[in-house]
């Protein structure tokens, strides 16, 4: 989702609602319900690996401090329902598995390409490789990440990037790999304004070689950062299969087989 109607110097003077240096995941996983809410699931998982297999796979082995890893650990709320950036309900309530617990912003910002950076220079944040948040607009130009390394900095920082990042400049700043080849923390991708892009959050094998994969998404208005369902195969919900399919459906948006990459 490229196209923002946001001035630069507006955005990186702006305060998102994480500028503090609090943590971005947002709560302690309690239920939180706003008032007049219709959507009343509730999740089981804490965090991401707890999420059940199907029987016969099992889950890639990650290295200790990868980006797998810290995606694994991700939390996850309680409270499925999606919000938007202003606090309302997203209309479409069917698409999601679970709900990630970290922050929207108040601002209608962190759509579905900036999702995925907010993880990735996140993750970096979190290791200290504060020389590796590093993000190019669509003609090219580059935003580093600069002190002070703090959380509200960060947030600071990203505002910019998703002012003016989007998917067809991440499209050319990601690596194109093959669906065989998927790990955690790839992207699929389509570049464009608007284009759309989701995560590989995590990936399991059985012992035919076969592979599954779980996907999380951002959408327009921005809104939390949600796993979706697989609405084709509903028996292996929320995992999708790699397969040789022309297309890969999910509940908003049609990929192409061949669109999958990496950082």
């Amino acid at each position: 989702m490229q196209s923002k109607p946001y001035i630069l110097f507006c955005i990186l003077v702006s305060i998102s609602c994480n500028a503090n240096n609090a943590s971005p995941f947002q709560s302690d996983n309690k239920l939180v319900k706003l008032p007049g809410s219709t959507y009343n699931g509730l999740n089981p998982y804490k965090r991401i690996h707890e999420i059940p297999l199907p029987a016969g796979f099992t889950r890639l082995k990650e290295t200790n401090g990868s980006f797998a890893e810290w995606l694994l650990n991700l939390p996850l709320k309680l409270n499925k329902t999606v919000y938007l950036f202003n606090g309302k309900e997203k209309a479409n309530q069917s698409a999601q598995f679970a709900v990630i617990d970290i922050s929207t912003g108040n601002k209608d910002l962190q759509q579905c390409a900036d999702a995925v950076m907010r993880l990735r220079a996140e993750y970096l944040f979190a290791i200290k490789k504060y020389e590796a948040i590093y993000f190019t607009d669509n003609e090219g130009i580059g935003y580093q990440y600069k002190p002070a390394y703090t959380s509200a900095r960060l947030q600071q920082y990203l505002q910019g990037v998703f002012g003016m990042c989007g998917t067809a400049s991440l499209a050319k700043q990601l690596k194109r790999i093959s669906m065989n080849d998927m790990q955690p923390g790839d992207v699929m991708i389509r570049g464009g304004f608007p284009g759309h892009a989701v995560m590989v959050m995590d990936v399991a094998t059985n012992h035919s070689g076969e592979k599954i994969y779980l996907l999380a998404q951002s959408y327009m208005p921005a809104q939390d950062i949600h796993l979706l369902v697989n609405p084709v195969d509903k028996g292996l919900s929320p995992w999708y299969r790699v397969g040789e399919d022309e297309v890969i459906q999910t509940p908003e948006y049609t990929f192409r087989n061949g669109e999958l990459k990496r950082w």
